[in-house]
């Protein structure tokens, strides 16, 4: 199995990792939040107070539970008026860690990050999620502990963590439909075996800390909302993900869109041709089939309009303010993409006659690594505050 493991600079080197229950506070997730905000510079506990809202001595009590779990700590001193310099405190990116997975159906690749969301470590290698549970389990667990430089994974690769730390959690993230409170699998397109499979408490049980699973797309869009790019407050968004496969991430409001039964976001599977080609779902004229078909057979402008089309229909349906583009088989030709998928969406605006209100679109940021990026943020975000997991 074909691999590669790198890492991102120094701030791999860690501590063993912060107590989870500390963290699982509302008030805590609100300080937390505006430590992470203010960066170096840090921010004062008369400013924590005035901004969350709290009392001074709360914030007090909490900073110094922070204090002492090495989440925070002392960034100098700023002027302040009519009294003593103020101390200013700031998060220590390092005190803590989660890991986020992408499980495609073809590649494994994972991430350890810190409590910044800077990628430390990463692994990647080939993976065939055909090949049963057992197999894909071990990949995955092997993953996680190797970014994790955990001794029974042999040595850490070159800038990973300069120890071994102790995530906070893993966040798995992989093709559905899934149902994302319980961490069951329901049959993911192309791969029934897996309907009803408990994922995420078969790798608690075996990594021995805390798993969150959802959607690949889902957590990607989660990882573009909190990250800064696409995380305007109550803006919306979806992010198409064409790779291996084709679904969207909808972030509406600011917060990621799951539906009622944690399904939302099945947009590959929209039917946009009654006769079309059988899609792997059992249904015919999907869109996913449409596309992929497409560009397979290296017709990329077809797919990319087949891919604006469905773009237009979730956008007449949400009014949302922009699409992003991303996965395996848009990076392949991104400027290709976002062409075909903007000239049928400018189109629809024409006949609509609102030109100006055509919806952006563009590639979204980060690359390859967006999906495990924002796996990590599954179990990250709701720590400070930012959405839940």
């Amino acid at each position: 199995m074909s691999e590669t493991t790198t890492g991102t600079g120094p701030r791999g080197g860690g501590s063993a990792g912060a107590n989870l229950g500390v963290l699982r506070s509302h008030n805590t997730a609100l300080v937390l939040g505006l430590l992470r905000d203010a960066g170096a510079e840090g921010i004062s506990r008369l400013e924590l107070a005035e901004r969350t809202g709290l009392t001074p001595q709360a914030v007090s009590k909490i900073t110094a539970r922070l204090r002492e779990e090495g989440l925070a700590a002392e960034a100098g001193r700023r002027a302040s008026t009519g009294g003593k310099p103020r101390t200013v405190l700031r998060l220590v990116p390092e005190a803590g860690h989660a890991v986020g997975v992408h499980l495609d159906r073809d590649e494994l690749r994972v991430v350890l990050v810190d409590l910044d969301g800077a990628v430390v470590a990463e692994r990647c290698a080939a993976l065939d999620l055909g090949a049963g549970a057992e197999a894909v389990l071990e990949a995955v667990c092997a993953g996680v502990r190797e970014v994790a430089g955990d001794p029974r994974a042999g040595a850490p690769g070159e800038g990973g963590p300069a120890r071994a730390v102790s995530p906070l959690g893993v966040g798995v993230a992989l093709p559905g439909p899934l149902d994302h409170a319980r961490g069951v699998l329901h049959r993911v397109t192309g791969f029934p075996e897996w309907d009803g499979f408990p994922l995420r408490d078969a790798l608690a049980e075996r990594l021995g800390v805390p798993v969150v699973v959802d959607k690949d797309t889902n957590a990607a869009a989660l990882g573009l909302a909190v990250g800064g790019e696409e995380g305007g407050a109550g803006g919306s968004f979806a992010y198409l993900h064409l790779g291996t496969g084709l679904g969207a991430g909808l972030v509406i409001g600011g917060s990621v869109h799951r539906g009622a039964r944690t399904g939302a976001g099945e947009f590959g599977h929209q039917v946009v041709q009654l006769d079309g080609p059988l899609c792997e779902c059992g249904n015919r004229g999907c869109v996913e089939v449409l596309c992929l078909r497409a560009a397979a057979r290296g017709e990329v402008a077809e797919a990319a309009r087949v891919l604006g089309v469905a773009a237009g229909n979730l956008v007449g349906l949400l009014d949302i303010d922009r699409v992003l583009l991303g996965g395996r088989t848009v990076a392949g030709a991104p400027e290709a993409y976002v062409r075909g998928v903007r000239e049928v969406l400018d189109a629809r605006a024409h006949r609509e006659g609102a030109p100006e209100a055509a919806v952006p679109v563009r590639v979204a940021p980060r690359g390859e690594r967006a999906v495990a990026e924002g796996a990590a943020q599954l179990l990250l975000a709701p720590l400070f505050g930012r959405g839940e997991g």
